[in-house]
């Protein structure tokens, strides 16, 4: 389905006047910087664990993808994948909290080791909570930050502030 042009009048001009804020553009890079960071955590530990991950490599895959993703629209001022992101950042939190328990349980005698440490796995797991409840709490900062506000001033007007 293709969304309807949005329709202006001549001699209008459309600004977004919270962007400008220097809040605002901190905000959106310290999500955009969340998003990657937690791409970067789940694929060190998928790539790290990889001999001894049982079936799950290709969520964790698709789950970098995702925010990797997201961290590109973010960048281009969309506010809509902000809740997105918070939703995505609780599950990952929760897979998080139940399985990293299981790298340090691993770091015995007689269990298959992967590419990296068991404990260092465990210990990057741990961290992949509070990057996400960082994560949760900025992209809702944004959200409510009004990226999407959008005024019409005449053309004579659009340099001004």
């Amino acid at each position: 389905m293709v969304a309807p042009k949005q329709k202006t009048n001549p001699g209008v001009v459309i600004t977004h006047p919270n962007r400008g804020k220097p809040i605002v553009q901190s905000t959106r890079l310290i999500v955009v910087l969340l998003l990657l960071a937690s791409a970067g955590l789940v694929l060190v530990i998928t790539i790290g664990g990889w001999e001894v991950l049982e079936n799950a490599a290709p969520i964790e895959f698709a789950y970098a993808a995702i925010y990797i993703g997201l961290a590109f629209y973010a960048l281009r001022w969309n506010r809509g994948v902000l809740p997105v992101a918070s939703s995505l950042a609780v599950f990952l939190a929760i897979f998080a909290l139940v399985s990293g328990f299981s790298w340090f349980d691993r770091d015995k005698a007689g269990f298959a080791q992967a590419h990296l440490s068991s404990s260092l796995l465990g210990t990057l797991t741990f961290l992949v909570i509070p990057v996400q409840l960082l994560l949760i709490i900025f992209a809702m900062r944004g959200f409510s930050q009004g990226w999407n506000v959008e005024l019409e001033k005449p053309a004579s007007y659009a340099g001004e502030h």
